[in-house]
């Protein structure tokens, strides 16, 4: 299930699947079971569960669950944000047939509960959330009980995952058909806890109808493109990649990006550089090969031989006009590029040199900005805002593949796809992670898988990377955990 769907595409499944028979009542119904089932396994024995229900949809999801629950045994106490003689539709049937009391809300304490359902608010909130209604969600917060959250927790935005004035902060969410941008993107990601997607009975077909172009960067997202080396190949089949060096004094993120590039599977990379840079290199590669490179004229004689099939120009290569140099003469060439750090840094306040070439050119381009990088290239905020629009619009203006670099990286391709990361341990943030994400995605290109895929495997590898080495990670690390990972998904 990698598909997300945005909210105005989970109201349009619902329609479509009430379209096509079942009616919306037995999809709250489904809702409500899933959320009774995570509930009861959760809640503590003897102890009594407060579901507390909003005037929508959600709420009717609550009533659902409130009612199941009870009929299994448990106790429980009910309250609503609202007035009972203003639910309407399905939400007020699901009411009905709760046939409970209601306990006002400002008599509840919800510390006295083994677990709260959160079923205020779903995925479909349409202003900031404030009065009564925060101060029980502060209430909530406070009182440090286990919190299940129906669909989001409340205070989500579901497109964005920003906090609308005040949130919910849930042990665990149960959300239905697929998720949304809000349950991957950062702070929504932190709120929600572990998320369960649960089946309501809305068809694969109702999918296809929709046609979604938002993922969740997963393996099932990528992996039938992924290069696997045939029995009877050899190196350049792999294809050779390239990492451009700067100064003596700046060699190893050039050189974290072209080990990188050769774990992942380039079946030959070459650092090109400076003499004196080049010795510092020698110091410390057997397997990467070595390549003078005084001035543009030189970057543009080796990539002349198209058996260099990716370059990664950008970690350590100093900022300023000789990069800017550099970097328009590889995009003469017929390489793929991979751009990160210093050769976006290099554009700030001259985007459009930038774009316009690659806009012009056949073969990839892949920008990998972190925020603040974005912000110089794009004019736009990635924090605090909504990423998942950002990275596309900024995808669409360079017409590269965009990787806005974040806990909560987004991919995004000029055709309007994009793909949300959310694999990525706190750890990995750390020095030079950035470098061995360029050079992986470098070395990826290099073995020609496509450009959004290739963006897309790199960064669920590099987080998956990082998990299995664990705690005290550090760049120079990362490579080495990828052989295990790529036996397990590819095969040994």
């Amino acid at each position: 299930m990698h598909e997300v769907l945005q909210v105005r595409e989970i109201a349009q499944a619902d329609g479509l699947a009430i379209a096509e028979g079942t009616a919306g009542i037995e999809l709250m119904e489904r809702a409500g079971a899933a959320v009774a089932t995570l509930v009861s396994k959760m809640a503590p024995a003897g102890r009594n569960i407060l579901v507390a229900c909003g005037p929508g949809n959600n709420g009717g999801d609550g009533f659902v669950a409130a009612r199941l629950l009870r009929e299994a045994g448990w106790q429980v106490t009910t309250c609503l944000l609202g007035e009972a003689d203003r639910l309407a539709g399905d939400a007020a049937l699901a009411f009905q047939r709760w046939a409970g009391k209601l306990t006002p809300r400002d008599r509840i304490d919800p510390s006295r509960f083994g677990v709260v359902v959160d079923a205020l608010f779903g995925a479909g909130l349409a202003r900031d959330i404030d009065g009564p209604a925060a101060d029980f969600i502060a209430a909530t917060n406070r009182a440090g009980r286990p919190v299940v959250a129906v669909d989001l927790p409340s205070g989500i935005d579901g497109d964005t995952g920003q906090v609308r004035g005040a949130a919910v902060e849930a042990l665990a969410t149960v959300t239905f058909f697929r998720k949304k941008p809000g349950h991957l993107l950062s702070p929504g990601r932190r709120h929600c806890g572990p998320v369960t997607v649960a089946d309501i009975g809305i068809g694969a077909g109702v999918l296809a109808r929709i046609g979604p172009k938002t993922f969740e960067n997963l393996p099932e997202l990528w992996l039938r493109d992924y290069p696997r080396p045939r029995p009877d190949g050899h190196k350049y089949d792999r294809g050779h990649a390239l990492a451009v060096s700067g100064p003596e004094m700046a060699t190893g993120a050039c050189r974290l990006a072209a080990r990188a590039a050769l774990r992942i599977g380039a079946g030959l990379v070459t650092i090109a550089g400076q003499t004196d840079a080049l010795r510092v290199h020698a110091g410390h590669v057997t397997a990467i090969m070595l390549r003078p490179m005084e001035t543009p004229a030189d970057l543009a004689q080796i990539l002349s031989d198209r058996r260099f099939r990716a370059a990664v120009l950008g970690p350590g290569l100093g900022q300023g006009a000789a990069t800017t140099a550099i970097v328009e003469t590889a995009f003469a060439s017929e390489a793929a590029l991979v751009l990160d750090a210093d050769a976006l840094t290099s554009f700030a306040g001259k985007a459009s040199r930038l774009f316009q070439p690659v806009q012009g050119r056949k073969p990839p381009t892949v920008l990998t900005p972190h925020g603040g990088e974005f912000a110089r290239l794009f004019g736009g905020e990635l924090a605090g805002g909504d990423r998942l629009s950002a990275a596309r619009s900024a995808s669409l203006q360079s017409a590269a593949v965009v990787v806005a670099k974040g806990p909560d990286t987004v991919i995004a391709a000029p055709d309007g796809r994009a793909a949300i990361n959310a694999n990525a341990p706190p750890w990995l943030a750390t020095a030079g992670a950035g470098d061995v994400l360029a050079g992986m995605i470098c070395g990826l290109l290099a073995q020609q898988m496509p450009a959004f895929e290739a963006a897309c495997a790199a960064v669920w590898l590099h987080g998956a990377a990082a998990t299995r080495f664990g705690p005290g990670l550090t760049a120079d690390d990362l490579d080495g955990a990828l052989p295990g990972l790529l036996g397990e998904l590819v095969g040994n």
